[in-house]
């Protein structure tokens, strides 16, 4: 679902490893205790049943965007990047499994907003596919990478490992500065979809959490020492700047 790296981070996404002040909270334990409230484990459940989603719909989306690529390598490294969203998929699915839920029941809620979201935002070249998966994506990231902040530790390790583990962020900024070089009007273009990404990435990610008790419980207040209102404004605000950077990183106005 992402070509973020761990050196891709945007400098002012969540940081986990702020060592100015330990975690507290449910940030503090581990599965086993902070799962002994139903609240927090539904909204667990909710999390990774989100992301086990948008790791599959990822893998099935770059697999049919690899039919775009102009060359073989750039077919190649498509694949291998599919490859990498459906072992994150794995991951996810294992670990619902492994604390007793059905990974498609905890899937199910998020398909029609995930299809939706793809469908609404359909690449109709291979460059508008490579900035979707670098710019739109990554979106998804930072918001569940702000989410993570507030995880227990367990919980909060595969989140991370699961958004760190790709490594493609180069590839998509060669690629996309190499056609702005050879034709600078291919810019304006790949711009306007950027911000349409954009958009949509915020409505869909707004929806989800809006449309799930528990998730937007955890992030409003009352679970895993969440977020109050003003805190959720201020974390759409970082991931909008976070969204800009890599604008800029792509050679692109935001």
């Amino acid at each position: 679902m992402r070509f973020m790296t761990s050196s891709d981070k945007p400098d002012n996404a969540a940081d986990t490893s702020d060592t100015t002040a330990g975690p507290t909270g449910v940030a503090a334990m581990d599965w086993a205790a902070a799962s002994a409230d139903p609240q927090y484990r539904a909204a667990v459940v909710d999390l990774l049943g989100a992301l086990a989603y948008g790791e599959l719909a990822a893998f099935e989306r770059l697999a049919e965007d690899a039919k775009l690529a102009p060359t073989l390598s750039d077919k190649a490294e498509l694949a291998k990047m599919a490859s990498a969203e459906f072992h994150h998929f794995e991951r996810l699915r294992d670990r619902l499994a492994g604390i007793g839920e059905e990974p498609t029941q905890a899937m199910e809620p998020f398909v029609a907003a995930y299809d939706g979201f793809h469908k609404q935002t359909a690449p109709s070249d291979w460059l508008e596919g490579l900035v979707k998966a670098y710019v739109g994506d990554s979106i998804a990231s930072d918001f569940y990478r702000e989410v993570a902040a507030r995880l227990d530790s367990d919980t909060r390790a595969l989140v991370l490992a699961v958004l760190d583990d790709t490594g493609h962020g180069g590839f998509a900024v060669e690629k996309v500065r190499a056609a702005i070089d050879a034709d600078p009007r291919v810019g304006g273009r790949l711009a306007l979809w950027a911000r349409r990404l954009m958009g949509e990435a915020l409505s869909q990610s707004q929806r989800v959490v809006a449309d799930r008790d528990a998730l937007s419980t955890m992030l409003v207040g009352g679970v895993a020492d969440g977020f109050d209102l003003a805190e959720v404004g201020r974390m759409f605000s970082r991931i909008t700047e976070a969204h800009t950077k890599r604008m800029a990183a792509l050679g692109l106005a935001a």
